[in-house]
């Protein structure tokens, strides 16, 4: 676990997710309610994810993550680290499939 100072990021983080259910920023309080993936890299607040939509929201609500991080009177700049969840083979296959047969496959 990453601290900065005498702060695990996980505590970090934590205070982040309480400053925005504070400041009403509901769909980013709740996006960010589940993550757990959390680390201070140099200046840097890093969170993992694997979910482009939660990429996104995140991304997008840079602005208001940093404010929290001010908040704390910390200097630090927040980061997503995005890595897309490797398809199953199950969904290389459908994939592979729909490709060939377009409309015509049907899955139950």
């Amino acid at each position: 676990m990453q601290t900065k100072g005498n702060l695990s990021a996980k505590t970090i983080w934590g205070k982040v997710v309480l400053f925005l259910k504070e400041h009403h920023q509901v769909a980013l309080h709740v996006a960010c309610g589940d993550i757990t993936d959390v680390l201070v890299n140099e200046h840097y607040l890093v969170v993992n994810v694997k979910d482009s939509m939660l990429n996104n929201l995140l991304t997008d609500g840079r602005r208001e993550i940093e404010t929290a991080l001010r908040w704390q009177g910390l200097d630090l700049d927040f980061k997503v680290a995005y890595t897309p969840k490797e398809k199953t083979g199950q969904e290389k296959d459908i994939e592979k499939l729909t490709g060939m047969l377009g409309d015509y496959l049907i899955i139950k």
